[in-house]
């Protein structure tokens, strides 16, 4: 059962990733079509752009991430002697390297994992979470985020969200040039057009209105299958589900955090911004019921 979930949710990541870059493509082409009549020199400019987005964000991330949640780095075990030992003891069993730590002062227990490749991650955990959590439930919650390192779900994440940004861009791009009138034409071109350009301009515009909301749906189907697929590994860690199911009922009761950054909310165990309508209309993080479920049944 566990090794199917994860073979499973492996293939499921590589079709939303698959699509993911489909509708990069769609987006340029529309953006193409309308800016230079050529859907190809759209689709290659917004690949170009995407691609170059994308490497940016993974070779900064950790320092980007921690930045904005305001998380401090930890550079010695008698910092934080607990949490430096469970990560250090995950890492092992992960096959991973120790990552770097940091801490994050802020009394809602809650965690992430960041970074390029197992080679450059990094953890953080929150005050609140080392105050509230036993052992068993912290070293849980710590296996966890080594999946992530180990199954590159932090790189995953980190192109997910790049995507998603140049998308926006792209659209919001579309949008002022619609506004100001699009590409022109002459009046034979026009006519020889026809039906099939006015299809074409109806398409595009469809395109870059809907397309940023596609790109955020899939990036959170991305999330939530990569939070079942850690979920699934952690209790290969660890071999003890217990611990990560009391941890997530402890953190889903808790309060939203003060200090996490909306635009990496879901890069944490359990959404930080729970509570706050506007962070409650797309979900990142499937149900904590559903992941409890699956847990119980492995």
């Amino acid at each position: 059962m566990l090794f199917e979930q994860i073979a499973q949710n492996k293939r499921r990541t590589i079709y939303l990733l698959s699509g993911f870059m489909f509708l990069v493509v769609l987006v340029g082409a529309a953006i193409g079509y309308m800016f230079f009549r050529s859907a190809m020199i759209g689709a290659i400019l917004a690949l170009i752009a995407g691609g170059i987005y994308a490497w940016m964000m993974i070779e900064q991330s950790t320092e980007i991430v921690m930045s904005m949640n305001n998380a401090q780095e930890i550079t010695a075990k008698d910092q934080a002697p607990q949490l430096w030992n469970i990560v250090e003891d995950m890492a092992m069993v992960a096959q991973v390297p120790m990552p770097r730590v940091f801490i994050i002062d802020d009394p809602s227990p809650n965690a992430f994992a960041t970074g390029s490749d197992p080679k450059h991650a990094a953890v953080a955990a929150t005050s609140g979470i080392l105050e509230r959590l036993t052992r068993d439930e912290l070293e849980g919650v710590m296996a966890h985020e080594m999946a992530h390192v180990r199954n590159y779900d932090i790189r995953i994440s980190t192109i997910a969200i790049a995507l998603t940004a140049i998308i926006s861009i792209l659209a919001n791009f579309g949008s002022n040039f619609m506004f100001f009138g699009g590409a022109r034409e002459n009046d034979d071109e026009r006519e020889n057009n026809g039906t099939m350009q006015i299809f074409g301009i109806v398409f595009s515009i469809l395109l870059i209105i809907f397309g940023p909301i596609a790109a955020t749906i899939v990036q959170m189907a991305i999330s939530r299958n990569r939070e079942y697929l850690a979920d699934a590994t952690a209790v290969q860690l660890t071999r003890n589900p217990q611990g990560l199911i009391n941890a997530l009922k402890k953190i889903a009761m808790s309060e939203p955090m003060e200090s996490a950054d909306p635009s990496s909310a879901a890069l944490y165990i359990e959404n930080p911004l729970k509570g706050k309508s506007a962070a409650n209309l797309f979900s990142t993080h499937p149900a904590t019921e559903d992941r409890i479920a699956r847990l119980e049944h492995m």
